[in-house]
């Protein structure tokens, strides 16, 4: 029981990291209608600018996780402004490859800035705390940290949702697209702080990454499967399935190491999206975001 329980912890973290980018992933696809392949390494980028920022000004890391939201906001909509936005009205499949350009091009940048080594936001040893009242179970406190902040920064993306009317015009032109423009949404608006709530969040989630690991350069990429299974899982371009989807995979990968080698955790991610696929496409939500 208590090896269960540690793992369901690494889970909710896994979790925790995996729901900040499959946010992202369903807000893009929501509104503009594209898989977002370059999303995992918007979460690298952010780790990386995390790592410029405390080393600049000798901070602790999580001084890491505001640079790097802030950071890879601007840098979203730039890469909107200055790619994106000019093929917007081609077909979905050319932004697709766009997208896929764009997250070769942040990976060979991230290599030639910062290297290839792994690196670390802070050097030593953190000792958890033992919970002797579950059974001895130990808990990082990073690790809480992470899923306190996590489950804050959903929060806030609910109540932008719900109770901001630039929120409510994003659920409208995720519904219906046409009719949201009929009705006199601001379109570029929306799309402008789509793409800031989404880099935010990979921002966020390449930090919440770097901080239970180590940094190197293809950290984002390796976890874009299991982001994308969280997405499609929860229905992709529904948010509020996206989180579900997030946690359900990532206490599934966790968990599958009582069966298999831990190796095989992207496998079980990857089995968990074609089963989806197949058995129910749509995701297990039905209703928009």
């Amino acid at each position: 029981m208590t090896d269960i329980l540690q793992l369901l912890i690494y889970g909710l973290v896994l979790g925790s990291v995996l729901t900040m980018g499959a946010i992202g992933v369903s807000m893009i696809f929501g509104i503009l209608r594209f898989a977002h392949f370059a999303h995992g390494d918007f979460m690298t980028l952010g780790a990386y600018l995390g790592l410029s920022f405390i080393s600049a000004f000798g901070l602790s890391s999580w001084w890491a996780l505001p640079a790097s939201m802030v950071g890879m906001a601007v840098i979203a909509v730039f890469i909107d402004q200055v790619l994106y936005r000019r093929i917007r009205r081609t077909q979905p499949v050319i932004l697709l490859i766009a997208s896929f350009g764009m997250a070769l091009i942040l990976r060979s940048l991230v290599q030639l800035i910062w290297g290839s080594d792994n690196q670390t936001y802070t050097s030593g040893i953190q000792f958890p705390w033992r919970l002797d009242w579950l059974g001895g179970m130990r808990l990082k406190p990073d690790h809480l940290w992470i899923m306190l902040i996590s489950l804050g920064l959903v929060v806030g993306v609910h109540l932008f949702l719900t109770r901001t009317r630039l929120g409510k015009a994003m659920r409208a032109m995720s519904d219906n697209m046409d009719l949201a423009l009929v009705s006199g949404i601001p379109a570029e608006r929306v799309i402008m702080v789509t793409w800031v709530i989404g880099g935010a969040l990979a921002g966020a989630a390449g930090v919440f990454l770097g901080i239970d690991t180590r940094l190197h350069p293809v950290m984002g990429w390796t976890t874009l499967l299991p982001v994308f299974a969280a997405a499609i899982l929860g229905g992709i371009g529904r948010p509020y399935g996206a989180i579900a989807g997030g946690m359900i995979i990532g206490v599934s990968m966790e968990m599958s190491t009582l069966l298999i080698p831990a190796a095989y955790k992207p496998a079980v991610a990857f089995a968990i999206m074609v089963g989806m696929l197949i058995l129910r496409p749509q995701g297990i939500f039905k209703g928009t975001v």
